[in-house]
């Protein structure tokens, strides 16, 4: 076994369609991202399968381009977390990128992160003050937060895989995914992985968000090592690419 997986806090959240479904029965071309339609956005989701890391890893940073630029939320941005999600257990998923030895999942789950966060409560709740409105039901944040629950089931098996990387990302997505109301009884079990993260991790923008996420819950952590004060405002990424970037 490559990796170990767990149903806690995944059985009572809805499953997301395969990604098959998602990719044949999306109307692409419909939807809106950072330069113009989806249409193309096919072609580069099923590179996500190809057995070559670089292939991945190019496709995962042109999406990140298509449909999260400028750490924004587009019409097409929910189908693409959708199918990322829905690959996480797909054999490529298990494809070690040279250089790192880190399973190519890491960086899948890396990027449902960086998603995840750009609608996270912290984001959205600064755009709201200026753009009033901008989470009313239906508008495409609100949509996007609302699969947060069918996500956060894709994660769950994750939280205690054997690989360090993909369980670290999987805590991180697993925090910020279960701001949603509806994930609030997994609160106090995601506890644990996040002190361990705010102990143990070497990423301090992942520390930065096992704290906040303590805090936010009621639980009491230790005062934070001094370190630049820029980090305070770092998410899970600071310029929207993270690992995607070379080497592979």
């Amino acid at each position: 076994m490559n990796h170990s997986r767990s149903n806690t806090g995944a059985s009572r959240e809805p499953d997301l369609p395969p990604y098959q479904v998602v990719l044949a029965e999306t109307d692409w071309g419909s939807l809106q991202t950072a330069f113009g339609n989806g249409e193309d956005l096919p072609k580069v989701l099923v590179r996500l399968l190809e057995p070559d890391p670089k292939v991945q890893v190019t496709a995962l940073s042109e999406l990140r381009e298509l449909v999260g630029h400028q750490n924004t939320i587009y019409e097409a941005t929910a189908p693409v977390a959708m199918y990322v999600a829905g690959i996480l257990t797909h054999p490529a998923a298990m494809t070690l990128r040279p250089y790192r030895n880190v399973p190519i999942r890491a960086t899948l789950l890396n990027w449902l992160v960086s998603t995840a966060y750009d609608a996270s409560d912290e984001i959205v709740g600064r755009t709201e003050q200026y753009f009033p409105g901008f989470l009313t039901p239906g508008t495409i944040v609100a949509a996007f937060r609302d699969l947060r629950p069918m996500l956060y089931r894709a994660v769950a098996p994750f939280l205690q895989d054997s690989h360090a990387d993909v369980r670290e990302a999987a805590v991180i997505a697993a925090l910020i995914l279960a701001e949603h109301p509806a994930l609030e009884e997994h609160r106090d079990h995601l506890a644990v992985p996040a002190r361990r993260i705010l102990d143990t991790s070497s990423d301090d923008p992942n520390r930065g968000v096992a704290r906040k996420a303590l805090e936010g819950w009621g639980h009491d952590v230790p005062d934070p090592e001094p370190f630049p004060e820029e980090l305070w405002n770092w998410g899970p990424h600071s310029d929207g690419r993270g690992d995607l970037e070379p080497p592979f």
